[in-house]
C-alpha cells in the first residue's frame, strides 16, 4: 500500500511542479514532511542537499532519495516512477499539440501566469531552509539573536560564491568542508 501512496503522491508533485526541479521541493516537502510526516524537515533538507550534489534532475533525485528513505528500494522506484509519469505523458501530448497547431497563445498565457506562483513556492521553501540553517529550528525562532554562527558564515560565503558565478558542486563541497572545519574548531 505504501508503494501505491508514494506513486500517487509523487505523481501529483510531478504533475504540478511547473518550473523545474527547485519548484518541486516545496511540493515534495508538503507531502513527505507536512502531510504524512514520513520525514522530518532536517531529513528532507539533507535529501534536498544530496539531490543537488548527485547527477541528474534535482526533482527526480529527491523523489528517489525520499522514496528510499521512506520505503526502501521499492519505495524509491515507486516515488521516482510517480514523479516522472506526468511529465512523460504531458510531454508527449504537448509535443503532439505543438507539432500539429504550432505556438498556442492560451497555453503560453497559462505558463506565464504560473511563473509567479512557482517563485512564491520556491521562496516559501527557501525561508524554511534559512530557519533550519541559521537557527537549527523548523519554527520561527523565539530568540532572533541566537543565530548559529557556523550556519551564518557558510550561508553568507555560499551566497557570495554563487553571486560570483561559482558552480553548485564547488559551493556545496566548499560548504561541507568549511562546516567540518568550523565544527572541529568549535570543539576546542
Amino acid at each position: 500500500m505504501i508503494y501505491l501512496i508514494l506513486f500517487l503522491e509523487f505523481a501529483k508533485v510531478g504533475l504540478f511542479c511547473v518550473g523545474g526541479g527547485y519548484a518541486s521541493m516545496p511540493l515534495i516537502q508538503a507531502v513527505v514532511v507536512d502531510q504524512y510526516h514520513w520525514l522530518s524537515l532536517r531529513e528532507f533538507i539533507d535529501i534536498f542537499t544530496i539531490s543537488q550534489m548527485t547527477p541528474g534532475p534535482i526533482g527526480v533525485n529527491a523523489a528517489t532519495f525520499a522514496g528510499n528513505k521512506i520505503a526502501g528500494i521499492l519505495g524509491a522506484v515507486s516515488a521516482t516512477a510517480g514523479f516522472v509519469f506526468p511529465s512523460f505523458i504531458l510531454g508527449i501530448l504537448l509535443a503532439m499539440l505543438f507539432y500539429k497547431y504550432g505556438d498556442i497563445g492560451p497555453i503560453r498565457g497559462i505558463l506565464n501566469g504560473l511563473r509567479p506562483a512557482v517563485v512564491a513556492l520556491i521562496i516559501g521553501a527557501g525561508f524554511s531552509f534559512i530557519l533550519l540553517a541559521l537557527w537549527n529550528s523548523e519554527a520561527m525562532p523565539s530568540d532572533w539573536a541566537a543565530v548559529d554562527l557556523r550556519g551564518g558564515i557558510i550561508l553568507l560565503l555560499a551566497i557570495i560564491a554563487i553571486r560570483k558565478k561559482q558552480g553548485v558542486i564547488p559551493v556545496l563541497l566548499g560548504s561541507g568542508i568549511l562546516g567540518l572545519v568550523i565544527g572541529i574548531l568549535q570543539q576546542y
